[in-house]
């Protein structure tokens, strides 16, 4: 028996998600984006910022759940694969010449960490943004993340809204759902969805070594055999 048939639910069990209310203010300047960024400086909130419309996000604590568990899944699956990675948390992403910016749940680089590696500080009107983003969404935006991601060029969103999406950047600015990832295209997403929809019966260490006995088994052999 494999290790995702021991481990994967056998029904559907998705995580209750409560909607989150943002604060939208519209005709905001990008002087005032930047200071309340600054004001702000470690506290739970995400700021979206879109040509003058201002989106702030109180972050609660299923959020943090869940997009923490998406964390440890890329850190452990990177570790044991052996894929270098650079990851910069919910690090601001902002252009002053896009009038955009926002703050991921978690962002990576990937398959160009090495044009940032051993870097403590990235400007992102000079270096490339994060290969990968991840979302958790929870909430009843009226300002379109995605739209902010877009131009400022994030190639693929993980996207959880009870179920996970992978959306991949089109030539035309646009996002498309995908069935596989542009980081790790030998990562079979059904089978991460199946273990991350577990965060609800499971406590999280028991969860991430499940997760790691899986990659180990099922995923390494089949990468490995990709790289020859």
């Amino acid at each position: 028996m494999s290790v995702l048939s021991q481990t994967a639910p056998r029904t559907k069990s998705i995580p209750v998600l409560e909607t989150e209310e943002p604060l939208v203010l519209e005709n905001i300047r990008w002087s005032t984006y930047q200071a309340l960024l600054r004001d702000l400086g470690e506290r739970p909130i995400h700021l979206t910022y879109d040509q003058g419309r201002l989106e702030i996000m109180t972050l609660s604590a299923q959020h943090e759940i869940l997009k923490t568990l998406f964390g440890r899944f890329i850190e452990m699956l990177t570790l044991e694969l052996n894929i270098p990675i650079k990851s910069l948390g919910s690090t601001t992403i902002a252009r002053k010449d896009l009038k955009r910016g926002l703050e991921p749940d978690e962002c990576y680089y990937i398959a160009r960490e090495s044009l940032v590696r051993g870097r403590m500080k990235i400007s992102f009107r000079k270096d490339p943004p994060p290969d990968l983003a991840v979302e958790v969404d929870v909430s009843r935006s009226s300002v379109s993340r995605q739209r902010v991601y877009a131009a400022l060029g994030v190639p693929e969103m993980w996207r959880y809204d009870g179920e996970l999406k992978v959306l991949h950047l089109q030539a035309n600015g646009e996002y498309v759902v995908r069935d596989r990832s542009l980081s790790f295209p030998f990562l079979p997403m059904a089978q991460v969805e199946g273990f991350f929809n577990q965060i609800s019966e499971l406590d999280e260490a028991t969860l991430i070594r499940r997760f790691r006995d899986w990659v180990q088994k099922e995923v390494q052999p089949k990468y490995k055999a990709r790289k020859r």
